[in-house]
This record gives structure tokens, sequence and C-alpha cells, in this order.
């Protein structure tokens, strides 16, 4: 009776250790800002992640499960940044790293994710030469070279002749002056004058006084997005620069989507080039904001933020499904080169020699639609690869 009554418990504890053995669970360690001034910001990348999570961990093998292990960096502090990327890889042991809305904060982990082989997949910073720091980075998000040379390009082909630039003074805003202009003097038009402001500017009105001043057809501007690009709309408005037949142009953080409802009609007209637009008329972007809505609210609006992390989970889901849950860093690096995608913003490509990515850039313009403001796409380049390193290839 107890031989009876043991094999059956024997032969169910050793099914109970081999599922124990099997479970594989990817830890991920996701750096973002939750708190400080730029706190929105942070909060759209949550939720884009969230919502990937939630809708996709039925497609993870059985017995393989993500963690993300969450730090927050508080802003622009690359030695935070340093020192919790740190104790994520040598405390926490996570297998990826992911999120980081802040240039300097991506280039401080760069030497830390390359001495410990951990790869490295950027949701938001966008200076163009930060995948070159590092071969195990890679970017699913954007550089401001893709959306501001264009720009540049487009706007002195449609009779702007001379633009004011006004960017925010780290490397994304220095790529986004640099490249338009050099797109906007290349075409033929005139820099009427630049300036470069601090990072979280409590008072543009200065700043763009200047720029009034100069009277220049269009001021093409660069903030860091959410709470930053609505404070600069409400002081372009109170100058009245639009009254005086000054445009607003720019890459599409200063109309980013959720922030649109509290600009008011000064951001009307407004144009921008950018990657991503809530407004898109795309199935799979009409799936992505109706499921956003579904799960965060019927007025809650996702920006590029929430599309750029989203996809970031769907880079990671990838690679943790073709190897079964079990990381090996260079092949995961070999998987991320050449990864496509069918995202909300439309089809994106992890450049195999780069690690950047490869997507359209979309010209748009702030209309009012049923009496609620949107990103109007109205004209597409497709799959832009980043102009900067097109430019710097090794000769």
């Amino acid at each position: 009776m107890r031989i009876r009554h043991f094999v059956p418990a024997f032969i169910a504890a050793m099914a109970l250790s081999c599922a124990m053995a099997l479970a594989q669970t990817v830890k991920v360690g996701l750096i973002n800002t939750w708190s400080g001034p730029l706190a929105a910001a942070g909060e759209q990348i949550e939720r884009g992640t969230k919502l990937y999570m939630k809708l996709h961990e039925k497609d993870l093998p059985t017995g393989v499960s993500i963690e993300l292990v969450k730090r927050d960096d508080t802003g622009p502090n690359p030695e935070v940044a340093k020192r919790l990327a740190q104790e994520l890889i040598t405390r926490d042991k996570v297998q990826l790293l992911t999120g980081v809305i802040w240039t300097p904060n991506a280039l401080a982990m760069a030497p830390l994710v390359t001495e410990a082989k951990v790869p490295f997949i950027i949701m938001n910073a966008g200076t163009a030469m930060i995948t070159t720091k590092s071969p195990y980075i890679a970017r699913v998000s954007f550089t401001l070279w893709q959306s501001s040379w264009p720009l540049g390009s487009w706007a002195a082909k449609n009779g702007l002749k001379n633009v004011y630039t006004l960017v925010s003074d780290f490397g994304p805003g220095i790529d986004a002056e640099t490249a338009f202009t050099k797109g906007f003097t290349t075409a033929g038009g005139t820099i009427a004058g630049a300036v470069r402001m601090p990072v979280t500017t409590p008072d543009f009105v200065p700043f763009l006084q200047r720029a009034k001043d100069a009277k220049p057809d269009a001021v093409f501007v660069f903030v860091p997005a959410a709470k930053e690009a609505t404070a600069f709309m409400k002081a372009f408005g109170d100058l009245g620069l639009r009254s005086a037949g000054i445009k607003l142009i720019g890459p599409g953080d200063v109309t980013t989507d959720e922030e649109l409802p509290g600009m008011g009609d000064v951001a009307l007209g407004t144009i921008t080039m950018h990657h991503y637009s809530a407004a898109g008329d795309r199935p799979a972007n009409k799936a992505f904001v109706a499921a956003f809505k579904a799960e965060f609210g019927a007025k809650e609006e996702p920006s590029f933020l929430a599309a750029d992390s989203y996809d970031g989970m769907a880079a990671i889901f990838a690679v943790v499904i073709a190897q079964n849950g079990k990381i090996d860093p260079d092949k995961t690096m070999e998987l991320l080169k050449g990864w496509k995608y069918d995202s909300p913003r439309g089809p994106i490509m992890i450049d195999p020699e780069t690690r950047d990515i490869v997507q359209n850039e979309y010209l748009r313009r702030v209309d009012k639609v049923n009496g609620q403001l949107q990103n109007t796409e109205i004209e597409t380049i497709p799959m832009v690869k980043d102009p900067w390193k097109e430019l710097n290839k090794a000769k």
C-alpha cells in the first residue's frame, strides 16, 4: 500500500521538478523617467511596454516569461543612469536592457553594456551616433536626422526662404539643428538665426522674441516632447508669431499627439516631419490606438513614445521567442539585425549594418477634425535610413 501511494506521488514530484527546470524567466531592465518635469514622456513609454506585454504574453513559448525590472533615472542624469544600469546588470542579473529617453543617459550606459555583453534596445534616445558607441546597442525609435534633414529640403522647396532655428542644447537638439540646416541650405534656403536653449527651459519667451525680431518665414524648433512642447507652443501663441505671419515647423516632438488637446488652436497649421501619428490611417495603427484607449481611457492618445516602446517590446519578444527564453547576447544582436515588423507607424526594420531603425517619415500638418486636433499625414517618405550614418560611412 505504501509503495502504491508512493509511486504516483513520486511521479507528480518529478513532473513538477521538470516543469520548474523548463521554466525560463527573461529579466529585462527598463530604465525610464518616471519623476521630474518630463515624467509624462516616461508614462507613455511605460504604457507602450505594458500594452504590448498584455496583448502578446500568450505568444511566448510554454514556460517562458518576461519580467520587467524597472528603474527611474529621474531625467537627463547620466551618472544616475550609469549606476542603475550597473545595478541591473550585476545585482539583478538582467539579460536585456531597454527604455531610456535621454541621449546623455544612453551614452553613459554604452561602455557598461559593451563590457557586460548585455543587449540594449533603445526605445527613445534619438542622437544619431548612439548606436556607434557599442555593438550591443540597437534602436527601435528614431534619429533626429531622419526627420529634420528631409524637413529642411521640403521647407526650401515650398516657399520658405529664411528660417530661424531654436533647439534644446543637447545631442538631439544639436542633431536636429545640424540636419535641418544642411537640408535647408543645400536646397537654397537661408538660416536667419540660430539659438540653443537649456534642455529644461522654464521660459521660452526671450528666445521666441529674438526669433520674432528676425522676421523669418518660419521658426524651426526642437524641444523634448510632452509638457515642454506644450509650454513652447503656448509661448509661440502668446507672443503672436503666427499672427505676424511666421510659420512653425519642426520634428514631431513639438506637436506630440497626447499634448495636442492642451495646446489649443495655436497649434493649427504647424508642419512637422515625424515617423508616427496617432491619426495615421493604417490597420496596424487603428488596432493599436483602439487597444491603447481600451486599456488607458477613451480620451487618452498614444504618442510616438508609446508606439516606439510598443515596438521595442515587439523586438524583445521576437528575440526571446527565437531563443526559447535562453538569451545569448551575440545571437540576440544577430537576430535584431534585419528584424522587420508591421508597426503602428508602418513597416520598420533594424538596419543590419548600423543596428538603427529604418522607417517611413511622414510630413504632417496639425488640423482640427471633428472638433479635435490631430497630426494629419500629408506626404510619406518611405523607409528612411539614418542620413547621418549614410553621410559618415567609412570610406
